[in-house]
């Protein structure tokens, strides 16, 4: 799924533009992206783990924010600094819809909709600001602040409706199976003209965050919770090496950093 036909709206006011800071939208984002969300739901969990969780959410935060000045500093796309702020995003994001159900008892049925009605409304606002929801307009520092914050919202949803699905019968592997159908949803509408680029990517954006998280709990987590048993530490670092290895070779190759359409 690609967003190369998407328009973009041009800004009411002259604005300082960048290069756009987002990589074009290739079979390697979605494998990452896929990737973080797995790496961001055990990482998350393991921190807890270790540090317990105040300190595992105070050092998230503090790693987001650093991984996101880095970002919001770089005037081009940079897949070392992007990918390590979507990761950072992932941990973080997964952490806040933990701590509503686990810290304060919020029930995931109350929770996923909650971060459902965050995200529209920061869609609401991005795109009555902008005029456009397009990934490939990521030019200026307001349409960016918008972009980080859809990103959050998005994992932080995903997050709690993986956990709604795994806790009201479907299970580990069942949530695997019900969001990688999911997915094809968006993606087929979008090939037979039903749904525009731009919905049909953020919906896809969304439901990767189940998928890949789901994937990891059901290969981390004890078989006593339908698992496979692997462990939350070597699960983390397995999906973390592969992020890396895909990465790296996009930083080589430089794969997704070429010419994008103008959004």
């Amino acid at each position: 799924m690609t967003t190369e036909h998407v328009l973009d709206d041009r800004p009411l006011v002259p604005v300082h533009r960048m290069a756009n800071k987002v990589p074009g939208v290739t079979v390697y984002f979605w494998i990452i992206k896929v990737l973080t969300t797995g790496m961001g739901e055990t990482a998350s969990d393991l921190l807890a783990r270790l540090l317990g969780p105040v300190p595992a959410v105070a050092l998230g935060g503090l790693a987001l924010t650093a991984a996101l000045a880095v970002q919001f500093a770089l005037r081009r796309y940079v897949a070392w600094a992007y990918w390590t702020a979507v990761v950072m995003v992932s941990v973080f994001g997964t952490m806040a819809a933990d701590v509503l159900h686990v810290g304060l008892g919020v029930p995931y049925a109350v929770s996923a909709p909650a971060f459902l009605a965050v995200l529209a409304a920061v869609f609401v606002l991005w795109y009555a600001s902008e005029r456009t929801l397009s990934i490939h307009s990521i030019r200026t520092r307001r349409r960016e602040t918008f972009y980080w914050a859809t990103v959050l919202a998005t994992f932080a949803l995903g997050t709690a409706a993986g956990d709604l699905t795994a806790t009201v019968g479907f299970g580990y592997l069942g949530s695997v199976a019900l969001f990688a159908a999911a997915i094809c949803v968006p993606a087929l509408a979008h090939r037979f003209g039903a749904l525009n680029a731009v919905t049909a990517f953020w919906a896809a954006y969304v439901i990767t965050r189940p998928l890949g998280a789901s994937l990891a709990d059901w290969m981390a987590l004890g078989h006593a919770r339908g698992g496979l048993g692997l462990g939350l530490t070597p699960v983390t670092l397995a999906w973390t090496a592969a992020i890396v290895g895909f990465v790296g070779y996009l930083a080589v190759s430089q794969r997704n950093t070429r010419a994008t359409p103008a959004a």
